[in-house]
């Protein structure tokens, strides 16, 4: 799924709490000002909330070497396929790497902030005094690869280009709140807001631009294996469809000085190499066939790591902290399909998993259960609405459960058999109450229908994690399987909502907004490609998301987040799963990367931006 927004990346998740930072003066837009570096002639630099880190005279990020060496190849790997060259549209598999390496933005983030971005097409930015426009200068020195400059033309084209029919309507949802754009000269475009909100200057500036000349008059939606003409640092050279893409470094990229760029894309070359199944991926790995693997599975991570090239140094095994938010992974259940309709039949569904036993006898006690959608963050909700979260919850008591408002929610927990048999009978019970009941060893309903549907994977390596699961559904009387598909097909199906339940897997962020309406609006449960997979259709969801994304301050916003991430768990539209705090990775022991490391990254764009060669060879390590 072509996913450039940079907040909705998991490059982007934040869990520090930087309460602290806020300006004690105002709100999140009083606060959230744009700050010209004007003695560096490099940019600018704006932040939500609080005063960004880097001076206006800085050099490089903190998490980079600003002397890093360039030169060398960089070889990755990739579970699944790709047919397409086009990362906007809903058609097709985009190859990995194109977002990273090929296309540049207004803005980028920094890794050790919790959400401030610097200038980097644009070398200005100036926000209206009301709040309801933003206006970028373009650099002067930005370049296409084929030498011509990066316009404002180009800044409105791309615009236009992705909140237009031919593009994922995840742009359109996303950006909801732009009224338009409009050029002020060649080298100035404003964006015009339909109303104030607080974090809407900084999310236009991840806007991904690209060549209106060579796209202009063309239907981007049916560009699939023509490369876009881009600014950024790599350019495809090879595409072996399915197999592996390759991408070149420009020599005379035209920001590697820059302040937000120096000291990174290092590589001369980088490949991806696609692989069908992980197992055999890391065997490859291990092989040499590529240099770093980014580890996914807990059994893996704990017995599959051994042997001479590990003991001798040669692979180097490394569990690396991060402090990205949790936010939430579970097994989604489709509420479009009448069997999870009700709310006390997807509770049952949650009571059957034993979380307790899975991640003792399966993960190796790697992993901490998710609790919320904002799990192990200062937004996640905790015990009974009371204050100002009542306050607001209040006007919508009468759609909401009337144990929220008395009860804490509670993640259903097993810490013994005894315990699990205690849910399953919970579970049982509220089928019951649904209209379910077991005759004949089979849970039907009243018009004797049996309660049967499929978990949809894309991934071998789930299917001993759910085959427990079903194991306790089945008990229930469920009739339950799962399947392993092509990541192509999978993908397809959950962009058209065609599964009945699956995992899925939402990042949060410390400043969570406009991405939210992507994820449980109503409007998003109606368009095929958002990421509503569940199909939440809440009116007072949706007045959640407003409050979150049009919080006035930092305390209306926790308030707004408490509120909303309650609502959602009471709504039972997924069975939680588990994250842990840290990126399992080995690598060829032939790279160097900077310490401190980030705060918030994503592993293996770290990886491809910021480390760099220093051995050909692992054997010709001394």
């Amino acid at each position: 799924m072509p996913i450039l927004l940079q907040k909705t990346q998991s490059i982007d998740p934040m869990r520090r709490q930087f309460l602290q930072q806020v300006l004690a003066a105002g709100g999140l837009l009083a606060s959230a000002v744009l700050m010209p570096r004007v003695a560096s002639g490099q940019g600018f630099a704006q932040a939500l909330g609080y005063s960004p880190k880097y001076p206006d005279d800085f050099k490089a990020f903190g998490y980079v070497n600003p002397n890093a060496p360039k030169g060398g190849q960089l070889a990755l790997s990739v579970f699944g396929s790709f047919d397409s060259l086009n990362p906007f549209v809903l058609k097709g598999m985009a190859a990995a790497g194109l977002n990273d390496l090929c296309f540049e933005s207004l803005t980028v983030r920094a890794w050790d902030e919790p959400f401030s971005s610097y200038g980097l097409l644009a070398d200005r930015a100036d926000l209206a005094a009301d709040g309801q426009s933003i206006t970028f200068r373009i650099n002067a020195e930005a370049r296409f690869y084929d030498g011509s400059p990066v316009t404002a033309a180009d800044v409105l084209f791309s615009f236009n280009t992705l909140m237009s029919a031919q593009a994922h309507p995840r742009y359109r949802i996303y950006w909801a709140d732009i009224a338009g754009a409009q050029l002020q000269d060649a080298a100035h475009i404003r964006f015009n807001f339909k109303r104030v909100n607080p974090e809407l200057h900084l999310i236009i500036g991840e806007l991904p631009v690209f060549s209106q000349k060579a796209v202009a008059g063309r239907d981007v939606a049916t560009l699939s294996r023509e490369a876009f003409v881009t600014s950024g640092p790599y350019r495809v050279a090879r595409a072996d469809y399915g197999n592996t893409i390759h991408y070149q470094r420009h020599t005379d990229y035209w920001a590697q000085d820059l302040d937000v760029r120096r000291g990174q894309f290092n590589f001369d070359r980088i490949i991806f190499k696609y692989y069908k199944d992980e197992t055999v991926s890391l065997e490859a790995f291990k092989a040499g066939e590529f240099d770093v693997f980014y580890e996914t599975n807990s059994k893996r991570w704990a017995r599959d790591y051994s042997g001479a090239a590990f003991t001798e140094g040669r692979i180097i095994r490394r569990e690396i902290p991060h402090h990205n938010n949790a936010g939430m992974q579970g097994f989604g259940m489709n509420t479009r399909r009448p069997l999870f309709a009700d709310r006390r039949v997807r509770r049952a569904l949650d009571l059957a998993l034993d979380f307790g036993w899975s991640n003792t006898h399966l993960f190796y006690g790697q992993y901490t259960r998710c609790t919320s959608y904002f799990s192990n963050s200062e937004l996640a909700s905790s015990g009974v609405p009371a204050g100002a979260e009542l306050a607001l919850l209040e006007p919508f008591r009468a759609l909401l459960p009337n144990a929220l408002f008395s009860q804490p929610y509670s993640v259903p927990i097993a810490n013994n058999p005894a315990e699990q048999r205690s849910n399953l009978l919970a579970a049982r019970d509220l089928l019951k109450e649904a209209g379910w009941t077991v005759r004949d060893g089979v849970l039907k309903n009243a018009q004797n229908e049996p309660f049967a549907f499929e978990i949809m994977l894309s991934q071998r390596g789930f299917e001993r994690i759910v085959a427990p699961y079903v194991y306790n559904l089945k008990r229930l009387g469920m009739n339950v399987s799962y399947r392993t598909i092509d990541v192509s097909l999978f993908q397809r199906r959950m962009d058209h909502f065609d599964f009945d339940m699956t995992i899925v897997a939402y990042g949060a962020s410390q400043s969570p907004g406009n991405e939210l309406r992507d994820r449980f609006s109503s409007a998003a449960a109606k368009t095929e490609g958002s990421s509503n997979y569940m199909g939440v259709d809440s009116k007072v969801v949706d007045a959640l998301i407003d409050r979150v994304i049009y919080a006035s301050n930092r305390a209306e916003l926790i308030t707004a987040c408490h509120a909303l991430d309650r609502v959602l768990l009471w709504g039972e539209y997924l069975v939680p799963n588990w994250y842990i705090g840290a990126h399992r990775m080995a690598w060829w022991n032939r790279f160097g990367f900077h310490e401190p490391l980030p705060l918030y990254f994503d592993a293996l764009t770290w990886v491809m931006q910021t480390w760099w060669q220093t051995h050909e060879h692992p054997q010709k390590l001394a």
